[in-house]
């Protein structure tokens, strides 16, 4: 009866345990749902964000304490919470953002389950890339390294052999530039023949020797009689050779440009070029589900009593924290003078607050405000300019005029 007994005990913990076992699963694949949508902005479990890195966090501190730590970050630094104001001034004086009334006790007890699977879990080990080799044993694997070359990779016979032919190479050079410049006068005079005066050889060796008039032309000095204008007189002179070259280059260029571009069209116009590079920036930075902070929008600020009134539930809950529940700036900016640090204009301040200024502790409030969200928070931001709270903060950044 005794063994019956110690039996069952034993068959019902098994039971417990393997019950318990996939609903503390269950409870990491939901905190990692609520960590992605709230928390992946500025933390990391590895590494350090915006925020610090939560590896092994249940083992630093207990639930209690993260639970409303939280909640209600600025709460607990003002209570004097000695853990607490050891973070604050650790990441330079940022509050956490308060999730008080956004996040249950159960959402955070399963965000805590989700970092204490990924502290747990064990490292993945990067196993190095190889290649077969072909004609050989099949079993045999090397590890693919790209070639390089190396001058010191290199035998030192073979590079004195090439310092030698290269050495002897610029000797010869100099040898024939020295020898035609000596033979400069000899040339003049055989190219100075009747016969040979005007061809291009005997302008280039002229060229060579000084006279510059293969490129200048040669002055007449002679006076055009009808050509005169309030005592101006004219020369009959020519157009510099270079002047005329340089238009014939404009021609035979201009002639190639209308066959490459408008008759061939094996060139890309200025509105192709702009849609090429365009595909290519789409390319490199692809659209995604959370969008991409170099979108073009084209929001007008909302001026409708209900939506500004939701969108300043909205900024009291989520941005005063930063910016002061009047905008007046506290660690982030003052939100209600006429300088901005990333545009002043509704679809500046939209972006920004979309998509974050991580480098400068701003999140990005994609994952959490939905679009008509953000866009009444940035219409709201935009009904208080001017309005001076007391203790705003100096103003930061450059001053918005808006576009006429």
């Amino acid at each position: 009866m005794k063994r019956l007994t110690k039996s069952f005990w034993l068959a019902a913990l098994v039971s417990a345990h393997t019950l318990w076992q996939p609903a503390q699963a269950q409870d990491a694949v939901k905190g990692k749902a609520v960590f992605d949508t709230n928390c992946a902005v500025c933390h990391s479990v590895t590494e350090q964000v915006v925020g610090p890195a939560l590896k092994d966090v249940h083992k630093r501190r207990d639930e209690k304490w993260i639970t409303s730590f939280v909640k209600n970050s600025t709460k607990m630094v003002a209570s004097g919470d000695k853990q607490a104001v050891e973070v604050f001034e650790k990441f330079g004086k940022v509050p956490m953002t308060t999730f008080e009334g956004t996040l249950s006790d159960g959402d955070i007890k399963d965000v805590i389950a989700f970092v204490k699977a990924e502290s747990e879990a064990p490292a993945v080990a990067e196993t190095p890339k190889t290649e077969i080799t072909t004609g050989g044993d099949p079993a045999k694997e090397t590890t693919a390294t790209p070639a390089s070359f190396s001058l010191k990779d290199m035998p030192a016979t073979t590079i004195v052999l090439l310092s030698l032919v290269g050495f002897l190479l610029f000797i010869v050079m100099a040898v024939l530039i020295v020898t035609f410049f000596q033979a400069l006068p000899i040339l003049s005079q055989l190219y100075d023949r009747p016969g040979m005066r005007n061809t291009s050889m005997a302008r280039i060796i002229a060229l060579l020797r000084g006279d510059t008039s293969t490129l200048t032309g040669q002055h007449k000095d002679v006076l055009m009689a009808d050509h005169t204008y309030d005592g101006i007189f004219e020369f009959d002179n020519d157009l510099p050779p270079w002047w005329k070259y340089m238009f014939y280059a404009t021609i035979v260029f201009g002639v190639g440009y209308l066959l490459h571009y408008h008759v061939f069209n094996s060139g890309q116009l200025q509105d192709a070029e702009y849609q090429a590079e365009i595909q290519q920036a789409s390319l490199l930075n692809p659209k995604s589900s959370e969008g991409n902070a170099n979108e073009v929008t084209h929001f007008t600020a909302l001026k409708e009593a209900p939506k500004l009134e939701a969108g300043k539930a909205a900024f009291i809950q989520n941005c005063a924290a930063c910016h002061g529940p009047e905008g007046q700036g506290t660690v982030g900016p003052n939100l209600t003078d006429e300088f901005w640090l990333h545009g002043g204009d509704v679809n500046d301040i939209y972006k920004t607050i979309k998509y974050g200024v991580t480098s400068k502790g701003m999140v990005a409030w994609q994952k959490k405000l939905s679009d008509d969200q953000i866009l009444e928070v940035a219409s709201y931001i935009l009904s208080i300019q001017g309005s001076k709270p007391a203790n705003g903060k100096a103003p930061q950044g450059d001053k918005y005029e808006p576009k006429k």
